[in-house]
């Protein structure tokens, strides 16, 4: 490395006995030295190079005194270390340049020895600082990337120093979820970009907003969807509960935001999510040059699918058995036995419910009527008919008695 020092005194003899002082540490590369004569003279040499490392500076000068530049130089942004030279007996004007922040000071006639020892510390601590910058700039850098994807309080954490927490790869027992709204591709094209993209910003932060409160890792945004994770990077014990809860408040969000946009004439669709618990592979996939933290399993594909399965049944949030049996005291209804795309077997899943729809006697109404088909009771048709008689609006209700009057039987159902 080497140091660059701007020396500010207005002897003329100073520049050749300084040069000639460290003329070795000067040809080995070590040292480059800049002279001026006072204050006004230093402060331009120190604009047109922003490369100077400390100021050693005498203090009685023309135009601008020491003291009157170290006060320009500690109200700069780069706060340049600064010795300050002085007659021996001058302590009064020493002191006032320790107190407005100087890093050192020596005294006249000069011993080059002593200069020696004092530009070599002061370049030390110089060092110091400035490695304790570059650590801070990259904290904040790796701050500002982490929010992206995590809660503040695991971003907390994380900027502190992990506290057990892995980014590696690692499988971990997880929830995932996926967001999706109905119709979205078909809308960007019919919008002028200067109302869309406040209109996606808008909902996206809502919906961001909502992931973290939960404590969930955001790991994608793609336009409109969003792919979220419960129990990674950080232990959630129960991370199917947070999963569920946070469901069902994005889809209160989704449909209060649909409904305010349909007021302005804008036709946005629903926002559908799917759920599922089980193994996943998650970590920084990224390589070396980019963070990516995202899972990987079949419970990443299953979620995915689940969140398409909403638009055939009808639903807005489909949940699988798995994360159904991890939810302590679940609300919810049946679906269902789907067959989802790509798959041989089925897997039972749920649309979760919030406490009031679930104490609503419409729901027990449904669980009876499901009860029926779980049977194959032929009643079930009759029973269905009924509750979409009372509830016209409920389009998973619909979706069975759809199916049941086209020939269907049993709880298995069969998605493309």
């Amino acid at each position: 490395m080497t140091a660059k020092i701007l020396f500010v005194d207005d002897e003329a003899d100073l520049e050749p006995l300084i040069v000639q002082k460290f003329r070795r540490q000067i040809g080995a590369g070590g040292l480059t030295f800049l002279f001026a004569h006072d204050g006004v003279e230093a402060l331009d040499l120190l604009r047109a190079n922003g490369d100077v490392d400390m100021v050693v500076s005498d203090i009685n000068m023309p135009r601008m005194d020491g003291l009157s530049l170290l006060e320009q130089l500690q109200a700069s942004e780069d706060h340049l270390s600064t010795v300050i030279v002085s007659a021996y007996g001058d302590m009064a004007n020493i002191r006032t340049a320790m107190n407005r922040g100087a890093f050192d000071f020596l005294t006249k006639p000069i011993d080059f020895a002593d200069l020696e020892a004092t530009i070599g510390k002061t370049i030390r601590h110089v060092e110091v600082l400035r490695e304790a910058r570059q650590k801070l700039a990259a904290a904040e850098q790796a701050y500002a990337m982490l929010s992206r994807y995590f809660s503040p309080n695991l971003v907390e954490r994380l900027a502190a120093g992990g506290g057990g927490v892995d980014l590696g790869g690692q499988r971990r027992e997880i929830a995932s979820l996926f967001t999706d709204i109905t119709g979205f591709t078909t809308l960007v094209e019919t919008l002028p970009p200067e109302v869309l993209g406040p209109l996606l910003n808008e909902y996206l932060n809502g919906m961001a907003d909502i992931v973290f409160a939960h404590e969930g890792t955001l790991t994608k945004i793609l336009g409109d969807a969003l792919h979220v994770l419960f129990g990674a990077p950080g232990d959630q014990p129960d991370f199917a509960a947070r999963a569920v809860a946070c469901a069902l408040a994005l889809d209160a969000y989704a449909e209060d935001f649909r409904k305010a946009q349909q007021g302005k004439g804008i036709g946005l669709g629903l926002t559908r999510i799917g759920i599922d618990a089980g193994p996943a592979i998650v970590g920084n996939f990224g390589g070396a040059r980019f963070f990516d933290y995202t899972a990987y399993g079949d419970t990443i594909n299953t979620a995915a699918r689940l969140e398409t399965a909403n638009k055939a049944l009808g639903t807005a949030v489909c949940v699988s058995a798995a994360v159904a049996g991890r939810v302590a005291d679940f609300r919810g209804r049946p679906v269902g036995d789907l067959v989802l795309r790509g798959r041989s077997e089925p897997i039972r899943a749920f649309e979760p419910l919030d406490e009031a729809r679930s104490a609503d006697p419409a729901t027990e109404d449904y669980r009876r009527a499901f009860a029926l088909v779980e049977a194959g009771d032929p009643a079930a048709v009759t029973a269905f008919a009924a509750l979409v008689g009372r509830a016209p609006n409920d389009r998973l209700a619909t979706f069975h008695l759809r199916r049941l009057l086209n020939g269907a039987s049993g709880t298995r159902i069969e998605l493309g």
